[in-house]
């Protein structure tokens, strides 16, 4: 079963937020009712891009590479 890296964006913060998980449909639902601390001032969060990959330990180098190079800036690279 693949894993995804996902980049969502808040309009309300002007900020992107980037992270891995199994199932991406799910953890948007929880970001939008306020179940992650980390992105609770952020709704709602609104899905811009997501990556599959094969496994978590490639998502994991993928999330890190993303954030390492600066979420917008990835994005532009594209």
């Amino acid at each position: 079963m693949g894993h995804y890296v996902y980049i969502l964006w808040s309009e309300s913060l002007g900020r992107y937020y980037c992270v891995e998980s199994k199932d991406v449909d799910n953890r948007l639902l929880v970001h939008n009712k306020g179940g992650n601390k980390y992105t609770t001032k952020g709704i709602p969060w609104k899905l811009q891009e997501v990556f599959e990959v094969s496994n978590r330990s490639e998502a994991r180098k993928l999330e890190n590479k993303i954030k390492k190079r600066g979420i917008k800036r990835f994005l532009e690279d594209r």
